[in-house]
Protein backbone atom coordinates (compact mmCIF):
# COMPACT_ATOMS: atom_id res chain seq x y z
CA UNK A 1 0.00 0.00 0.00
CA UNK A 2 2.59 2.55 -1.11
CA UNK A 3 0.22 5.53 -1.31
CA UNK A 4 -0.88 5.38 2.33
CA UNK A 5 0.68 7.44 5.09
CA UNK A 6 1.70 5.40 8.13
CA UNK A 7 -1.30 6.79 10.02
CA UNK A 8 -3.61 5.63 7.21
CA UNK A 9 -1.84 2.27 7.16
CA UNK A 10 -2.39 1.86 10.93
CA UNK A 11 -6.09 2.62 10.44
CA UNK A 12 -6.30 0.18 7.52
CA UNK A 13 -4.75 -2.59 9.64
CA UNK A 14 -6.94 -1.90 12.68
CA UNK A 15 -10.27 -1.29 10.95
CA UNK A 16 -11.17 -4.96 10.33
CA UNK A 17 -10.06 -5.87 13.87
CA UNK A 18 -12.24 -3.37 15.76
CA UNK A 19 -15.93 -4.25 16.00
CA UNK A 20 -18.95 -2.39 17.24
CA UNK A 21 -19.05 -2.64 21.03
CA UNK A 22 -15.31 -3.19 21.51
CA UNK A 23 -13.16 -1.44 24.10
CA UNK A 24 -10.09 0.34 22.72
CA UNK A 25 -7.46 2.85 23.87
CA UNK A 26 -5.75 5.88 22.37
CA UNK A 27 -2.67 6.06 24.59
CA UNK A 28 -1.48 9.38 23.13
CA UNK A 29 -4.49 11.43 22.02
CA UNK A 30 -2.64 14.34 20.39
CA UNK A 31 -5.00 16.18 18.05
CA UNK A 32 -7.53 13.34 18.19
CA UNK A 33 -7.36 11.79 14.73
CA UNK A 34 -6.83 8.25 16.09
CA UNK A 35 -9.38 8.83 18.87
CA UNK A 36 -11.98 9.77 16.27
CA UNK A 37 -11.11 6.72 14.16
CA UNK A 38 -11.46 4.44 17.20
CA UNK A 39 -14.74 6.05 18.33
CA UNK A 40 -16.28 5.66 14.88
CA UNK A 41 -15.31 1.98 14.75
CA UNK A 42 -16.50 0.92 18.22
CA UNK A 43 -19.73 2.88 17.61
CA UNK A 44 -22.11 4.05 20.33
CA UNK A 45 -22.09 0.77 22.26
CA UNK A 46 -18.28 0.60 22.44
CA UNK A 47 -15.77 2.46 24.59
CA UNK A 48 -12.62 4.49 23.91
CA UNK A 49 -10.22 5.51 26.67
CA UNK A 50 -7.92 8.38 25.65
CA UNK A 51 -4.85 9.78 27.42
CA UNK A 52 -2.71 12.87 26.95
CA UNK A 53 -0.50 15.00 29.19
CA UNK A 54 -1.55 18.24 27.49
CA UNK A 55 -4.98 19.74 28.10
CA UNK A 56 -4.87 21.57 24.75
CA UNK A 57 -4.65 18.18 23.02
CA UNK A 58 -7.66 16.87 24.91
CA UNK A 59 -9.66 20.03 24.16
CA UNK A 60 -8.88 19.76 20.44
CA UNK A 61 -9.76 16.08 20.44
CA UNK A 62 -13.02 16.61 22.32
CA UNK A 63 -14.15 19.25 19.83
CA UNK A 64 -13.32 16.86 16.97
CA UNK A 65 -15.42 14.13 18.62
CA UNK A 66 -18.34 16.54 19.20
CA UNK A 67 -18.19 17.63 15.55
CA UNK A 68 -18.56 13.97 14.47
CA UNK A 69 -21.18 13.11 17.10
CA UNK A 70 -19.10 10.37 18.76
CA UNK A 71 -18.05 11.98 22.05
CA UNK A 72 -20.35 9.91 24.27
CA UNK A 73 -18.40 6.68 23.80
CA UNK A 74 -15.06 8.34 24.68
CA UNK A 75 -13.51 9.04 28.09
CA UNK A 76 -10.52 11.41 27.95
CA UNK A 77 -7.95 11.66 30.74
CA UNK A 78 -5.43 14.44 31.36
CA UNK A 79 -2.72 11.93 32.23
CA UNK A 80 0.26 10.14 30.73
CA UNK A 81 -0.13 6.78 29.06
CA UNK A 82 1.79 5.10 31.89
CA UNK A 83 -1.19 5.84 34.16
CA UNK A 84 -3.64 3.73 32.13
CA UNK A 85 -4.03 1.13 34.94
CA UNK A 86 -5.34 3.90 37.24
CA UNK A 87 -8.19 4.85 34.89
CA UNK A 88 -9.16 1.74 32.95
CA UNK A 89 -11.52 -0.45 35.02
CA UNK A 90 -9.79 -3.44 36.58
CA UNK A 91 -12.09 -5.94 34.87
CA UNK A 92 -10.75 -4.71 31.51
CA UNK A 93 -7.07 -4.95 32.41
CA UNK A 94 -6.52 -8.57 31.44
CA UNK A 95 -6.97 -9.43 27.75
CA UNK A 96 -10.15 -7.35 27.28
CA UNK A 97 -9.00 -4.46 25.04
CA UNK A 98 -9.16 -4.97 21.27
CA UNK A 99 -6.80 -2.23 20.08
CA UNK A 100 -4.36 0.26 21.60
CA UNK A 101 -2.81 3.06 19.55
CA UNK A 102 0.36 5.02 20.33
CA UNK A 103 1.83 8.03 18.53
CA UNK A 104 5.26 8.68 20.00
CA UNK A 105 6.98 12.06 19.92
CA UNK A 106 5.45 15.47 20.54
CA UNK A 107 2.09 17.12 19.89
CA UNK A 108 2.02 18.41 16.29
CA UNK A 109 1.98 22.18 16.50
CA UNK A 110 2.72 22.01 20.24
CA UNK A 111 5.71 22.28 22.57
CA UNK A 112 8.45 20.06 21.11
CA UNK A 113 10.07 19.77 24.54
CA UNK A 114 7.01 17.88 25.82
CA UNK A 115 7.36 14.49 24.20
CA UNK A 116 6.97 10.85 25.06
CA UNK A 117 9.72 9.33 27.20
CA UNK A 118 11.11 5.84 26.86
CA UNK A 119 10.57 4.82 30.50
CA UNK A 120 6.88 5.77 30.57
CA UNK A 121 6.31 4.39 27.07
CA UNK A 122 7.73 0.98 28.04
CA UNK A 123 5.55 0.94 31.17
CA UNK A 124 2.50 1.75 29.03
CA UNK A 125 3.42 -0.91 26.47
CA UNK A 126 3.88 -3.59 29.14
CA UNK A 127 0.42 -2.83 30.52
CA UNK A 128 -1.01 -2.72 26.98
CA UNK A 129 0.30 -6.18 26.21
CA UNK A 130 -1.36 -7.55 29.35
CA UNK A 131 -4.67 -5.77 28.61
CA UNK A 132 -4.74 -6.66 24.91
CA UNK A 133 -7.27 -9.32 23.95
CA UNK A 134 -6.36 -12.36 21.92
CA UNK A 135 -6.48 -11.33 18.25
CA UNK A 136 -6.04 -7.71 19.38
CA UNK A 137 -3.55 -5.22 17.94
CA UNK A 138 -1.25 -2.51 19.31
CA UNK A 139 -0.05 0.11 16.82
CA UNK A 140 2.95 2.29 17.60
CA UNK A 141 3.74 5.18 15.28
CA UNK A 142 7.25 6.21 16.31
CA UNK A 143 8.60 9.52 15.04
CA UNK A 144 12.38 9.27 14.95
CA UNK A 145 13.44 12.70 13.64
CA UNK A 146 13.39 14.60 16.95
CA UNK A 147 15.87 14.42 19.83
CA UNK A 148 15.50 11.05 21.55
CA UNK A 149 13.01 9.73 19.01
CA UNK A 150 15.28 7.20 17.30
CA UNK A 151 16.54 5.95 20.66
CA UNK A 152 12.97 5.51 21.90
CA UNK A 153 12.03 3.56 18.75
CA UNK A 154 15.15 1.37 18.87
CA UNK A 155 14.61 0.58 22.56
CA UNK A 156 11.02 -0.46 21.85
CA UNK A 157 12.23 -2.79 19.10
CA UNK A 158 14.80 -4.26 21.52
CA UNK A 159 12.01 -4.79 24.08
CA UNK A 160 9.87 -6.50 21.45
CA UNK A 161 12.71 -8.96 20.83
CA UNK A 162 12.34 -10.16 24.44
CA UNK A 163 8.66 -11.11 24.06
CA UNK A 164 7.24 -14.59 23.59
CA UNK A 165 6.97 -14.94 19.82
CA UNK A 166 4.63 -17.90 20.10
CA UNK A 167 1.80 -15.48 21.02
CA UNK A 168 3.16 -12.08 19.91
CA UNK A 169 3.86 -11.20 16.27
CA UNK A 170 5.36 -7.88 15.27
CA UNK A 171 5.77 -6.17 11.93
CA UNK A 172 7.55 -2.90 11.22
CA UNK A 173 6.62 -0.57 8.37
CA UNK A 174 8.94 2.23 7.21
CA UNK A 175 8.51 4.62 4.30
CA UNK A 176 10.82 3.95 1.37
CA UNK A 177 13.20 6.46 -0.19
CA UNK A 178 13.48 8.82 2.77
CA UNK A 179 16.72 10.65 3.40
CA UNK A 180 16.12 11.79 6.97
CA UNK A 181 14.92 9.78 9.96
CA UNK A 182 11.57 8.40 8.80
CA UNK A 183 8.78 7.49 11.19
CA UNK A 184 8.20 3.79 11.77
CA UNK A 185 4.92 1.96 12.32
CA UNK A 186 5.21 -1.01 14.64
CA UNK A 187 2.28 -3.42 14.71
CA UNK A 188 1.96 -5.93 17.56
CA UNK A 189 -0.59 -8.74 17.22
CA UNK A 190 -1.54 -11.10 20.03
CA UNK A 191 -2.65 -14.60 19.12
CA UNK A 192 -3.46 -17.77 21.04
CA UNK A 193 -0.66 -20.16 21.93
CA UNK A 194 0.37 -22.15 18.88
Amino acid sequence: MPDLTLTQLAHTILEPIILSGDTVVDATVGNGHDTLFLAQNVEANGKVYGFDIQQIALDTCYQRLINHNVAKQVSLFHAGHETMPMFIPEDLQLEQIKAIMFNLGYLPGGDKQRRTQLSTTLNALSFSLQALSTEGVISILAYTGHSGGKEECDSIKNWLDTLDNSTIQTTIHKPENTIHSPPELIIIRKSQHQ
